[in-house]
């Protein structure tokens, strides 16, 4: 049966007309996998299926998303990231041939709490990989993780003093008290995509839900790898943040809540 594969101009010329014509026609694609973006099971036959090629200096994996979550593409990375890194995503090729593998992508931490600015407690997110952000279609170590959210609108933070301004068309999605993703705008302005998704929701307290719902907005804080850590207390975590701030490591938006 014929896949609902996504396969880029990009991804075709890397891996050839022949091959992805075999993708095309389900012969090479897998039904079920891992969707290498939100880490949930996808389904090729069921759902659009982005076909996402990581490229090293001598090696090249195929791996597969939810189109929803990333657009067929090239991501290059360096060879120890898809030599070092590899995880199985997704069920045997149709010829028994050897699994599909992807590169173990950073993963977005996130902690949720209530920051005090101007003597008034709002709910904030903060996020930080588990590893550096490579840029893609750039090769060599790095990480972009700062410039790419400034790209997006972002702001420099050098001290928490202020609220940061509203980033229009991002969002927070809060379902039945619970965290569910962040939500960027999706490509030409299409429906919202997840920029980070929850692998489970997440459980808010009462106390940032209410504040959520009063502010009708959530102040979303980002750093790179090793600024922030998982802080078991508030203020243990405005104290990192204020250090990311004044080191240059920090950038933040409002993002408007969607749900409740």
């Amino acid at each position: 049966m014929p896949r609902m594969l996504d396969v880029s101009d990009a991804v075709r010329a890397e891996i050839g007309d022949e091959e992805a014509d075999r993708l095309l026609a389900g012969e090479n694609a897998p039904g079920s996998y891992d969707c290498t973006s939100c880490r949930t099971p996808g389904d090729s036959e069921q759902e659009r299926t982005s076909t996402v090629l990581f490229v090293g200096e001598e090696t090249a994996v195929l791996a597969f998303a939810h189109a929803s979550c990333l657009p067929s593409q090239v991501v290059q990375v360096t060879e120890e990231q898809l030599q070092g890194a590899v995880r199985s995503i997704g069920a045997q090729a149709a010829d028994d041939g050897p699994r599909r593998s992807a590169p173990e992508q950073a993963v977005l931490g996130v902690t949720s709490g209530l920051i005090l600015i101007e003597g008034e407690l709002h709910p904030a997110l903060v996020v930080e990989p588990t590893s550096p952000i490579v840029r893609p279609g750039t090769t060599g170590a790095g990480d972009d993780f700062l410039p790419l959210l400034i790209e997006q609108g972002f702001m420099p933070v050098t001290e928490i003093a202020a609220v940061p301004p509203v980033l229009h068309g991002w969002s927070v999605l809060l379902a039945v008290g619970q965290l569910h993703a962040v939500l960027q705008p999706g490509p030409h302005g299409g429906q919202p995509v997840a920029w980070w998704q929850a692998h489970q929701p997440l459980q808010v307290t009462d106390g940032w839900r209410a504040s959520a719902n009063k502010h009708q907005q959530v102040l979303m804080f980002a750093a790179p790898v090793g600024s922030i850590g998982r802080q078991p207390r508030e203020d243990l975590l405005r104290d990192s943040l204020d250090r990311a701030a004044a080191q240059g490591r920090l950038v933040a938006a409002a993002l408007p809540l969607a749900g409740t």
